[in-house]
């Protein structure tokens, strides 16, 4: 009987464990530029960013950048993306070209007149999902005040982000936040709300001397 219970127990465990769905290998990394008004003298600093992700990044792992404009949920707004070839050579290649891109668009962008940062946040989500890769990262280059133009529908939209890391970057204070400190505060809870119950884990990195921590566990 105890034998028969032992037995019984170990094929409960396998059972469990092949449950269990194996865990997809990789990296994939979304990160949107704001380039609404004055915000794009900021790209310098997406840049540097983008730089130091590029150094991290394995063959294998998957990168998009995009814009943030007036209509972010479409394909036309990723400025580069690319998965990584297996072979260190040529993807060392890929990453120079991939640069390339980036740094030719920062150069001729210009303005934005409204800002979708949902529709940016939902194009990542679905770029995210359909490379599956075993950590998804979305970056976002904003000082996430949305603006929307006439028409355009966003609100109540869920954030589909279970097992997603979201990380908020270099969200400047506007002028307005000066007279009113609790316009940057209610922004970046309202950000990390949508967020979190999306399932989503949150975090807000404004220093940008410290870019080893964007892509930290």
């Amino acid at each position: 009987m105890k034998r028969f219970l032992s037995l019984a127990g170990i094929a409960l465990a396998l059972v469990l464990t092949g449950c269990d769905e194996p865990i997809p290998p990789g990296r994939g990394v979304y990160m949107l530029m704001d380039t609404s008004g004055t915000y794009t003298g900021e790209l310098k600093q997406a840049q540097r960013i983008i730089n130091a992700i590029l150094a991290r990044l394995d063959p294998g792992d998957s990168f998009a950048v995009a814009r943030i404009d007036t209509g972010s949920f479409s394909e036309k707004d990723i400025v580069a993306k690319i998965t990584f070839d297996d072979r260190p050579s040529m993807a060392n290649q890929q990453k120079r070209k991939f640069r390339q891109l980036v740094d030719d668009f920062v150069r001729k962008v210009k303005p934005a007149a409204f800002t979708d940062v949902t529709g940016g946040v939902l194009q990542a989500i679905e770029y995210l999902n359909e490379k599956n890769p075993g950590r998804k990262t979305i970056l976002i280059f904003s000082d996430l005040k949305e603006e929307l133009k006439k028409g355009y529908k966003r609100k109540n939209i869920p954030l589909q982000v279970d097992r997603f890391s979201v990380v908020a970057l270099n969200v400047t204070k506007l002028r307005s936040d000066n007279i009113d400190p609790r316009e940057y505060m209610d922004r970046l809870e309202y950000w990390q709300t949508r967020i979190e119950e999306g399932g989503g884990r949150w975090r807000v990195i404004n220093d940008m001397d410290r870019l080893e921590r964007v892509l930290g566990d």
